[in-house]
């Protein structure tokens, strides 16, 4: 059963990485996956945030970077170093069969930190404020999936990295978010006052 599993996460890979290879993607995917690509985003959220709610924005901003960290060490210092999964640039016998569109890195690919960072900002906006923005739900998760769907797609994840990555995300953003919630008015920031 496990090597049947593998054995379909390289299928999926390959059919990403190589079966939908175009030039339009090859520009674009590894521009999704650079944190400096997204940079603006993340300064307009946090300026919007603390110019909007004052010291609740900026608590709320306190929340989103714990979220991020939470996430990220989970991930890339703690599952990493159980599973040890390498990359699939860096995975003897299979490395040779992928476009490669980035520097392929040393570190272990399961679960992807990209993914499982993202997933968990996506969850928190949506946890936080559903309520008040519902297009919030799907514009934040597309972000997400596209920078998650790039980590595949320039071939330095496989595709059960990603997923992996989004669930455990999506478990620490809405973690964070309901405790946002719980303590910091949650009669204010749900009901679109």
């Amino acid at each position: 059963m496990f090597e049947y599993l593998i054995q379909a996460d390289h299928q999926i890979f390959l059919g990403i990485n190589q079966g939908m290879a175009n030039v339009f993607f090859d520009w674009l995917m590894p521009l999704l996956r650079n944190k400096f690509f997204w940079f603006p985003l993340y300064l307009f959220l946090i300026i919007f945030l603390i110019r909007n709610y004052k010291k609740e924005g900026a608590i709320c901003v306190i929340f989103l970077l714990v979220t991020f960290a939470i996430a990220d060490y989970f991930s890339a210092s703690v599952v990493k170093h159980l599973f040890e999964r390498l990359r699939p640039c860096n995975e003897p016998g299979f490395k040779a069969e992928i476009r490669l569109l980035v520097a392929c890195g040393s570190g272990f690919s399961f679960p992807s930190s990209h993914a499982t960072n993202h997933f968990a900002i996506a969850m928190f906006l949506t946890t936080v404020f559903y309520k008040r923005w519902k297009p919030l739900f799907p514009l934040s998760f597309m972000w997400a999936f596209s920078v998650a769907f790039a980590q595949v797609y320039v071939g330095v994840h496989f595709p059960v990295d990603v997923l992996t990555g989004a669930l455990i995300g999506c478990l620490i953003g809405y973690i964070t978010g309901t405790l946002f919630l719980t303590m910091y008015m949650q009669k204010k920031w749900n009901t679109g006052s």
